[in-house]
């Protein structure tokens, strides 16, 4: 299962289910699909009315979901199927496989250090050049090491300064211009990221005055930056506030809101000085002094002096899906597209050309999203689209880095010996709670699943923020999960029970 995603067999599965003529694929429902009880059957009589869960779940809005048969492609049970919905970060499931797809499960980015003027005696006669490649994944204990390789390979100083290029894929100053600027979760993108451009923030109060921390850390290194800085106001609204102040990252934060001690993260809008100040700070501890860094936009000769290369892309995407990293997700989508099309220009360009993707290589009717990660809520899906592709890719391995979804009890426990098994991803926006992947029933069936719960009216009354935590918005979405739970519990009863 491990090394399934090859391109051939990826494209050689769709195929051959497309084939499967003017089958169950070709043929979605023409109207909501409710199960048929046989004459035998009594006991599935009491399995509850999906209208009696969601009522007694009290949960608002509306649900969505499509459950298809793994082995026959069947339609078993639907509802709302046809009704576009912001899939949330289920988004991210279609992003994994076009990036499987287009660039192979065993594709890795590389972040290159590179030369100008050539290395005499240990000295970089020009400029040194750190060069992302890609890597959504590079932190700071991997900078820490390139450094090391840096001295290791003789490397004694630069006659130059330290430049940075992050040009490999767009400049974006943040996934989804609508979240409050704050918010970890809504970083620029760019050809380089460190820490999933995140900088940890953190303060302390002695005698009545703060101290703050603004630093590049990781498991091994806490290097300060200077690249953002945070002045603490006296105001009581709002909590934080951003600007874009000479050329660096300038936040504010209300003092009443600190108390004694804390931290956060916050995001990086200046990826490209961020990881060059880390790395210069980092190779400074080796004696390689270099100074602040550049951003350059245009590569000039260079000669490549080491490389460091990330984890195979499907162990990328497995942390992705188990995680639901939005800046994963844009990379990786955009390094998908600039493969297929070369220069492509920012994320909602990306997510169209994912859109006639989906629709080729997953038999998709109407994807239409607007990023790689489900940020963004202008996107919408179908259940019925979603189930389509994860039937399309039924034995393509592709379950087996998905999440395994976990019951839980009328207290909220986490139910131990749950003889379900549910494989998917999650999406969760503020009043939109979005579940798909795949369920082994009890009998050992496998069936393919989306469903999409969604309260837009609730949503539409939230300001920009808000976004961050609205009154009522883990409510709803407590209520939500408990309603996938039994919906999956209603199918096992109805369709994964060994018939007598």
């Amino acid at each position: 299962m491990e090394n399934r995603f090859s391109r051939r067999g990826f494209l050689g599965s769709v195929a051959a289910f497309a084939a499967m003529g003017q089958g169950v694929l070709a043929a979605p429902p023409t109207e909501s699909l409710r199960p048929v009880l046989r004459g035998d059957d009594f006991f599935k009589k009491a399995v509850p009315e999906v209208s009696e869960i969601i009522s007694g779940q009290k949960l608002s809005g509306r649900v969505a979901f499509a459950l298809a048969d793994v082995q026959t492609g069947a339609w078993l049970e639907c509802e709302n199927e046809s009704i576009g919905t912001p899939p949330a970060s289920v988004t991210k499931a279609i992003t994994a496989l076009y990036a499987l797809e287009t660039l192979g499960a065993d594709h890795r980015f590389e972040t290159q250090l590179a030369a100008t003027g050539g290395i005499t005696d240990g000295e970089v006669q020009g400029d040194l050049i750190l060069i992302g490649g890609g890597d959504p994944t590079l932190d700071t204990d991997q900078l820490a090491q390139m450094a090391a390789d840096l001295k290791a390979a003789g490397v004694i100083g630069v006659k130059g300064g330290l430049k940075v290029y992050q040009g490999t894929l767009p400049v974006v100053t943040g996934i989804d211009p609508e979240q409050p600027d704050h918010v970890g979760y809504n970083p620029a993108v760019s050809g380089i990221a460190l820490n999933f451009n995140r900088v940890h923030f953190e303060w302390r109060r002695n005698s009545g005055k703060y101290t703050v921390t603004m630093d590049g850390r990781s498991e091994k290194y806490r290097p300060n930056v200077t690249f953002a800085a945070m002045r603490i106001e006296d105001r009581a609204a709002p909590v934080y506030t951003y600007r874009d102040q000479a050329g660096r990252d300038q936040w504010s934060v209300a003092r009443g809101a600190l108390g004694g001690a804390g931290s956060r993260w916050l995001p990086v809008r200046k990826p490209a000085l961020y990881a060059g100040e880390v790395f210069a700070t980092l190779a400074g501890a080796h004696g390689i002094r270099l100074g602040k860094p550049d951003v350059i936009e245009v590569l000039p000769a260079h000669e490549v002096v080491l490389r460091h290369q990330s984890q195979d892309l499907r162990m990328i995407l497995r942390g992705m899906l188990r995680f639901s990293t939005n800046l994963t997700a844009e990379m990786v989508g955009l390094a998908a597209t600039q493969k297929r099309l070369g220069a492509v220009d920012g994320l909602q360009a990306s997510a169209a050309e994912m859109n006639r993707w989906a629709i080729g290589a997953l038999g998709m009717k109407a994807p239409a999203l607007v990023d790689h990660s489900g940020l963004g809520d202008a996107s919408t899906l179908t259940a019925l689209d979603m189930t389509r592709a994860l039937l399309a890719v039924k034995d393509e391995g592709f379950r087996s880095i998905l999440k395994r979804f976990g019951f839980r009890d009328a207290k909220g426990r986490p139910v131990k010996d749950q003889a379900i098994a549910v494989d998917a991803k999650t999406g969760t926006l503020n009043f939109v709670s979005t579940l798909a992947g795949y369920i082994t029933a009890q009998d050992g069936r496998e069936m393919a699943f989306a469903i999409f719960a969604s309260d837009m009216a609730a949503r539409a009354k939230i300001s920009r923020a808000e976004r961050e935590s609205p009154a009522g918005g883990q409510t709803y979405n407590k209520r939500a999960k408990r309603v996938q739970q039994k919906l999956i519990e209603r199918w096992d009863a109805l369709y994964g029970r060994v018939e007598a």
